[in-house]
């Protein structure tokens, strides 16, 4: 009854399913070290905010890179700023809102610190300069989340020049720092608080959202592990169902021929 198995047609659906077993599996896996890649950033994230500030110099260093350990740790430094190298970063949101960050140099005795000082509105034209704030002038204190410097692979957003004077696309800090007269350090400063306050400021960014953890990778992996059950169990269905049709068939022949007898 089940010789129909060796036919050409349910060859070729065993080696597919056979095919599809596997791979579902590998998918699934790959997904699940999404989950477990994307929760433990959560988490280290999480940490990170929750935590004292410490001081800046005791994470990062003139000319050093962040560790990823140390991704949105709150960090305080102290020290005077430089609006004369202020930068404003092109093609940055808030709310839905199209602006620019604006990044401004802090002096400290240890070196420069990029203080990203939050978002301004775009202006007139995508080449017009927006209009700044002043940083408070004499001797500020800033805490601020630590961020490693940009780069084209860890924001996806595209480098270019010919942009307009004191305009970026990246808070690339190595190459910023080319065009600066003191060292600086590695990474650059999300700021939070800052004391002395000053007169009216950029609009602070908020914290980072860290999402569900990798839940989404979560429900991928159960849903590709889940087409292995529905594969197999299609498989047995179909095999069960050309087996009943044959048998059928095969008593409606016998009746046929007793009564032609």
């Amino acid at each position: 009854m089940y010789r129909f198995l060796l036919s050409r047609r349910w060859v070729g659906l065993h080696l597919l399913v056979l095919v599809l077993i596997p791979a579902f599996f590998f998918l699934g896996r790959w997904q699940w070290g999404r989950f477990e890649e994307r929760s433990a950033d959560s988490a280290r994230i999480t940490a990170n905010l929750a935590a004292a500030p410490v001081p800046l110099d005791r994470l990062d260093r003139t000319g050093a890179s962040v560790p990823e350990r140390d991704r949105y740790r709150l960090v305080t430094a102290t020290g005077r700023y430089d609006p004369a190298h202020e930068l404003v970063v092109r093609r940055r949101t808030l709310n839905s809102r199209v602006g620019f960050y604006v990044v401004t140099p802090l002096v400290t005795p240890q070196g420069a610190v990029l203080v990203n000082r939050g978002w301004v509105p775009a202006g007139a034209t995508a080449d017009a300069p927006p209009q700044v704030p002043a940083p408070p002038t004499g001797e500020v204190t800033v805490t601020g989340r630590l961020r490693p410097a940009e780069t084209q692979d860890n924001t996806g957003i595209r480098n270019r020049s010919g942009l307009p004077s004191g305009q970026i696309l990246l808070i690339d800090t190595p190459r910023i720092a080319q065009g600066l007269p003191y060292a600086v350090f590695g990474g650059f400063v999300e700021l939070t608080v800052q004391q002395p306050q000053g007169g009216p400021a950029p609009e602070l960014l908020p914290p980072p959202d860290v999402g569900a953890g990798g839940g989404l990778n979560l429900a991928y992996a159960v849903q590709w592990w889940l087409f292995i059950g529905i594969a197999v169990g299609g498989w047995v269905l179909l095999m069960r169902r050309e087996a009943r049709d044959l048998r059928t068939e095969q008593e409606s022949q016998d009746v046929t021929v007793r009564a032609a007898r």
